[in-house]
């Protein structure tokens, strides 16, 4: 039988926030696992002891960490939000009359008192001590990933600038054993190959409105200022255990060794083994982590060297008590120097010239702009034969299979419902402050999901 209500009465209701929000609400779950009290401490310094009482930072932490785990991008919008919905407000401790922060207020809290105080890297780690002290986090299997995430700025803002070339962490490191190898081996310093010329400068693309994003240009990739989010999970849980943002013209694995250390000595992981994509397989990468009794798995690499001659490295033997090769023709190959490249350092073996000219086998040996055969050999080889020698194995499958599922899964989830698609602010500080809460978020959710 239809029914219709007309003229309805509102009845005065006696209840309290805590009876309208359910007992099963997530919010409630969060509250209940995660002591948010150390923001007291943490901020306590930046306020004024004198002056009108000032918003809980509590509230503001609580205010903006509510857009990332509920989705909502605005913060205008995140205000109009916690008016209307009960579990908002019992979430941040106001009750039902009480009057939201302005959108305004948080955003100036942001930007200003909370601005470089590493706030919601913090936030990040104490949330992430919490899965540890639950037993969510192993630490003895780490998957890491790496996605563009596209800043507030236009590709119209971009320009062509010279600037200075800053060397980086990975880069200083390859140097480094370019040195040592060239001095093990006795070689000359070659200052006429790479000679110091002071401060060196190089054309770019920058964003006038955020210079701090780099340029994103890669085929199939969309085009534009980005920022690149590297994080890094647990296997067991899946658990997010380190966030780092660069610019989106950094490759992928050029922070990666300084995370690693940052894992074991900061956060305190007995990392055994590592997974990751193609991008991280270079040499550099496996031999620093062979020293650290890291296992790393990588897809395989099915790259074959190319050779513009008929023969090839495995027609030359090696000599390994004089550190020379033979070539088929009996002729030796001795280092000549050391050659740094952007990813990896080869000894390069070299046979005379006149050696060359007069030997027979030359058509075969030599390339049409060569004059005398050379030999590269990466100085990390060995490392990254070893650490390939586990491919196709069960393990190898395994680990790649995780890192799929929890990665690629991760990064989906956190484009999908926790605003990693863009980012709202600019600056690099800014952009790394906007990851660590998404994932922040991702480590609530998950959290409360293992613990029931």
């Amino acid at each position: 039988m239809l029914t219709r209500r007309e003229n309805m009465q509102l009845k005065l209701h006696s209840v309290t926030l805590e009876d309208l929000v359910p007992k099963d609400d997530i919010l409630r779950k969060i509250d209940g696992v995660v002591d948010f009290s150390f923001i007291y401490a943490a901020v306590g310094d930046l306020y004024s002891t004198i002056g009108r009482p000032s918003i809980d930072p509590v509230v503001l932490v609580k205010y903006l960490l509510l857009g990332y785990l509920e989705g909502i991008e605005s913060e205008r919008r995140i205000e109009q939000e916690i008016q209307r919905n009960y579990a908002y407000r019992w979430f941040l401790g106001l009750d039902i009359g009480e009057r939201v922060p302005d959108h305004s207020t948080i955003s100036q809290n942001r930007r200003r008192r909370f601005q470089g105080q590493d706030l919601f890297r913090r936030l990040f780690e104490q949330v992430l001590f919490q899965c540890m002290e639950q037993g969510l986090v192993e630490g003895k299997l780490i998957l890491t990933d790496s996605t563009h995430i596209k800043a507030n700025a236009s590709k119209k803002s971009e320009l062509r600038v010279t600037v200075e070339h800053n060397t980086s962490q990975y880069m200083a490191e390859l140097d480094r054993r370019a040195s040592e190898e060239r001095k093990r081996l006795e070689l000359p310093k070659q200052e006429r190959l790479r000679p110091a010329l002071g401060p060196q400068y190089v054309e770019k693309t920058i964003s006038v409105t955020d210079p701090e994003a780099g340029r994103l240009n890669r085929p199939g990739k969309p085009e534009g200022p980005h920022y690149l989010s590297h994080q890094s999970l647990d296997a067991k849980e899946g658990i997010i255990v380190d966030v780092a943002v660069t610019p989106g013209n950094m490759t992928d694995a050029t922070p990666y060794l300084p995370r690693i250390n940052h894992m074991c000595e900061h956060i305190g992981l007995p990392i055994e083994a590592v997974g990751v994509d193609s991008a991280y397989d270079i040499g550099l990468v496996h031999q620093t982590l062979s020293e650290q009794n890291i296992e790393i798995y990588t897809p395989p690499n099915e790259e074959k060297p190319r050779y513009k001659s008929e023969f090839t490295r495995a027609d030359f033997q090696y000599d390994a008590a004089t550190d020379q090769f033979i070539c088929p023709a009996g002729q030796r190959l001795s280092v000549q120097r050391i050659q740094r490249g952007d990813c990896t350092i080869s000894r390069e073996y070299k046979a005379k010239r006149s050696a060359c000219k007069a030997c027979s086998l030359q058509e075969k040996c030599l390339a049409p702009s060569q004059t005398s055969r050379r030999i590269q050999v990466n100085i990390f080889e060995e490392a990254v034969r070893r650490n390939h020698e586990k491919d196709g194995t069960a393990e190898h499958k395994r680990v790649l299979d995780l890192r799929q599922i929890w990665c690629e899964g991760t990064f989906a989830a956190q484009k999908e419902r926790h605003n990693l698609r863009r980012l709202f602010r600019r600056g690099l500080q800014a952009a790394e402050d906007h990851c660590l809460l998404s994932a922040t978020a991702m480590n609530l959710k998950r959290m409360v999901k293992c613990l029931g």
